[in-house]
């Protein structure tokens, strides 16, 4: 046996090497090719690029489907969508995050590529727990599926109320132990700047800075569904670590092209809580049926139908009017020249 065919964690070594190239050719890209230096064009770039970021995921689990076979594919790309409409509620709390800093689109792609690269990192951390935890311990996937039967109930009952960043704990522990400079310093994370006690020369952080850090909690907390979901669809921890880690890479490019309009999907989060319940459910179904697996066309198609549903029926319920368009576009430019 040649050393690219070793297995790692049941998956050919070539597989998990072409995987990583491609990630890192797309990082690469994406900070030394298209945001060099911050332009006001940087939001229009990331914006445009989402299609291509979603094409590449897709691509990819084309790829899986060819090589490690159908089953794998349907996985995949179960995984995939999931995790890319569990992103839209991350999106919102990133857009409560910029402004409450009052951080411009300017600077925004630099928060969210660094947070990515943390995201990247921590996600396959506990994907590897999770993956862990499985192998050894079966019944966690009951665990796990229970988890996301409660979620999605909980997301379907009203009174989700929205995030309060003023109160989060994380803020208030960094603001008690680090230097937080009052305004931005532009793109920086640090800078050296005199203490307002003692005059000396120390270093600070930015309101920049403290934006990563709350994306990248928010990200942790975001994952303590998404992680159960794909493993309640494929324990086979190559999709579901392919699967999240693209989703995550087009999350930046699908912020700027979706953060201006994300209150007209209103109906999607129901759509998901079904997708919730839908996942955790198909394991018990599995085993009142006697099926050694829930049937992974199934599973695709079920969650392709609840996402479109959901879209579609969004975007038909919030037609709005040109004139209440560009009022609230008014409204809206006046609010961010206030920040």
């Amino acid at each position: 046996m040649e050393f690219t065919d070793t297995l790692v964690m049941g998956t050919p070594l070539w597989m998990w090497g072409i995987f990583m190239a491609i990630v890192v050719i797309l990082l690469a890209l994406d900070l030394g090719l298209f945001h060099r230096r911050p332009a006001r064009s940087g939001s229009r770039k990331a914006s445009s690029s989402a299609p291509f970021t979603i094409t590449i995921g897709l691509a990819f689990g084309a790829w899986v489907w060819v090589y490690a076979g159908p089953t794998s594919g349907k996985e995949y790309l179960t995984g995939f969508l999931v995790e890319k409409t569990l992103s839209m509620d991350n999106i919102f709390v990133m857009s409560l995050i910029f402004t409450y800093f009052g951080i411009p689109r300017l600077y925004q792609h630099r928060v969210l590529f660094y947070g990515i690269l943390g995201v990247i990192v921590l996600r396959g951390i506990v994907i590897g727990i999770g993956a862990w935890l499985v192998a050894s311990f079966h019944w966690v996937l009951y665990i796990f599926a229970l988890l996301l039967i409660f979620t999605g109930i909980k997301m379907l009952l009203p009174g989700d109320d929205e995030p309060d960043i003023k109160d989060n704990p994380a803020l208030k522990l960094m603001r008690r132990f680090l230097r937080i400079t009052p305004k931005l310093r532009e793109q920086r994370f640090f800078v050296r700047e005199p203490d307002t006690k003692t005059g000396a020369i120390v270093t600070w952080v930015t309101p920049l800075f403290v934006a990563m850090i709350l994306i990248e909690i928010v990200d942790v907390i975001f994952a303590l569904d998404s992680i159960p979901a794909i493993f309640a669809i494929t324990t086979d921890t190559f999709v579901v670590y392919t699967s999240n880690i693209f989703a995550i890479l087009g999350l930046r490019a699908l912020y700027f092209a979706l953060a201006a309009v994300i209150d007209r999907f209103v109906y999607l989060k129901p759509a998901l809580a079904m997708i919730l319940v839908f996942i955790g459910s198909k394991i018990f179904v599995a085993d009142l049926a006697g099926w050694e697996k829930f049937p992974s066309t199934v599973s695709l198609s079920v969650t392709v139908a609840l996402i479109a549903g959901g879209i579609l029926y969004s975007l038909w319920r919030t037609q709005r009017d040109p004139a209440d368009t560009q009022r609230d576009d008014k409204v809206q430019d006046a609010k961010t020249g206030d920040l």
